[in-house]
């Protein structure tokens, strides 16, 4: 009896779902038992309840109209306390509305599996099996699954299978935005270019999709959060090895392959009721694509684009809301290139990390909002008549905060894998200002005086030219490796070369060890795919003695940003 439906499967050679209706006739369901936190001592009523078998039921049924909301289990990387924010609000507004409230989620470290948010929390695994105990006893109005991120999301379509009312956005529409054929049938209906891709289920499929695409792409796994795996590969070798190791690839779980293409990428989340759209806010992100949204600094409002791909973007997400049938939160990514043509990347049929950034930021409740259409309510009977809301006076800064220090052996190197832990935000009338106070509030070292070390890859020299020059012309001294330093000497930057370990030396991690350098810039090669060892033993020891690293060149300008507004503040006061 203690056997999960899973394993009783495999021993059986049939199906969870027979196992799951066999349990249900047979009456084999656990009871829940209730958190004492007084240890008996004390009579004590605390709605806080674990699954057993056994006989006495402790978590009492009643009749008022129920609605459980899923969360998003565990934090981890790419999922975690954000996705845990727009459950908790969810909450809030359930109980406003007059219905009991009702979390599942297992993680002890979130304000959710707090037992005073909702009327009960089941301490229970977020899976098919454990859930579905849950409801059978409790009989509830429905089930919120789009707001618990992907975990809870993947559980929609087990869920209705086994009879259970999905609320808010349902499992046609989950599939509509998520199976990457019926994806871009919708795109192409729309008429919404979207970068060249295909799923593939086999090596050698792969392969011939990225010959026929054109290197570099972009190959990830699908139904997953935090651009797991997610990687830009530049030669068949490399693809091959990925398939074979990063992976698991057949007719269920097919891999993504996709053209990379280079330039500013921008993020909305989005409300949709059926009929109207509601974008509180457009945020741009600081690194250009290939950089994992997570792990990029977002602005809001956007700082670089124009008006007319504001209008493309907005008009992208109503029609994709509306046309995907989107009933509560979504979020679109979009790229923006050099000639301001608006790419779709991906459309998520659930809340997103950003949604508790662009909330404050903006002053609209996403997560209350949505719980609100999903109940029912539209967004004229919010009183929301506008699709775009007119944008703030002021910059709202997000900063990812990154435990490299504490995570031994995860390479400090911006990616399309998520590795940041947490976020910061700093807000302000000037850009600037309000990304010092974000970058400050990350725990980044923000100084403007001291000695930057340069290693570049080929294809970024000539772009870090100007950038290395203003920090040059702001009284830094200058560091690179051999042909870095070549480079900035050819273009008048009085640059002391450094020796790699392939050289030979431990030179230039004896500099950073020295305690006198404040960055180190250091960026690998996209387009050749080619990458050496030197820059995983420079980045580590930039982390392991606290200097600042960055990997984006885009990261440094609107660093240089602020130390120039920063020196300009001095020598004004001085003056």
């Amino acid at each position: 009896m203690g056997f999960s439906d899973k394993v009783i499967a495999r021993l059986w050679n049939t199906d969870e779902l027979t196992i799951y209706h066999t349990r249900k006739e047979k009456g084999i369901f656990p009871i829940f038992k209730m958190i004492d936190t007084c240890a008996s001592e004390f009579k004590s009523y605390v709605p806080y309840f674990y699954s057993t078998y056994e006989e006495e039921n402790e978590s009492v049924r009643t009749d008022q109209k129920k609605i459980i909301v899923l969360g998003a289990g565990p934090i981890r990387i790419g999922q975690g306390v954000e996705f845990d924010y727009s459950t908790v609000h969810a909450v809030q507004t359930i109980r406003r509305a007059g219905y009991e409230a009702i979390i599942i989620n297992n993680n002890p470290e979130t304000v959710s599996t707090d037992y005073t948010t909702a009327d009960k929390l089941y301490y229970e695994p977020l899976t098919p099996e454990d859930v579905m105990a849950i409801i059978n006893f409790e009989q509830p109005e429905g089930v919120i699954a789009s707001l618990g991120g992907q975990t809870a999301i993947n559980l929609a379509q087990p869920l209705m299978d086994r009879g259970v009312k999905i609320i808010g956005t349902d499992c046609a529409a989950i599939e509509r935005a998520e199976n990457r054929d019926s994806f871009n049938a919708i795109i192409k209906e729309l008429g919404i270019p979207q970068p060249a891709g295909k799923a593939v289920t086999s090596i050698e499929e792969g392969v011939a999709a990225a010959a026929e695409i054109g290197y570099p792409v972009l190959v990830r796994p699908s139904f997953v959060l935090g651009g797991r795996a997610m990687q830009i590969v530049s030669k068949e070798e490399d693809l091959r090895h990925y398939l074979k190791t990063a992976v698991e690839i057949d007719e269920d779980k097919p891999v993504l392959v996709d053209k990379y293409i280079m330039g500013k990428e921008v993020e909305v989340d989005a409300i949709c009721d059926g009929v109207d759209v509601f974008v509180p806010g457009i945020m741009e992100l600081v690194e250009r694509t290939g950089v994992h949204s997570g792990d990029s600094i977002s602005v809001y409002p956007s700082f670089s684009i124009s008006d007319k791909v504001k209008g493309i973007i907005l008009q992208y997400a109503k029609k994709l809301g509306k046309a995907i049938g989107i009933i509560g939160l979504y979020n679109i990514q979009f790229i923006v290139d050099g000639n301001e043509n608006v790419y779709i990347i991906e459309v998520n049929p659930r809340s997103s990390r950003t949604v508790p950034f662009l909330s404050k930021s903006t002053g609209y409740s996403l997560a209350d909002i949505a719980t609100e259409v999903i109940l029912g309510k539209s967004l004229k009977e919010q009183g929301i008549f506008q699709l775009y809301p007119e944008e703030k006076k002021r910059y709202y800064v997000k900063v990812p905060v990154f435990s490299f220090q504490k995570i031994k052996g995860l390479d400090a190197y911006l990616s399309p894998e998520m590795k940041s832990t947490g976020e910061a935000i700093g807000y302000d009338k000037s850009l600037s200002r309000a990304m010092y106070k974000a970058l400050v509030a990350a725990g980044t070292k923000v100084q403007n005086y001291g000695t930057v070390i340069v290693t570049l890859a080929d294809e970024d020299k000539e772009e870090a030219i100007p950038l290395v020059r203003r920090f040059y012309n702001l009284g830094f001294n200058i560091e690179a490796t051999d042909l870095t330093a070549k480079t900035m000497r050819e273009h008048g930057i009085r640059t002391r070369t450094l020796k790699k370990l392939s050289e030979g030396s431990t030179q230039i991690l004896d500099a950073i060890r020295a305690g006198y350098v404040s960055y180190v810039i250091n960026t690998r090669a996209i387009m050749s795919g080619v990458h050496y060892e030197d820059g995983t033993a420079i980045r580590q020891t930039a982390v392991e003695n606290g200097v600042t690293i960055f990997t984006s060149l885009d990261t440094v300008r609107v660093l240089l940003d602020v130390l120039e507004e920063t020196t300009l503040t001095i020598s004004t006061i001085d003056s």
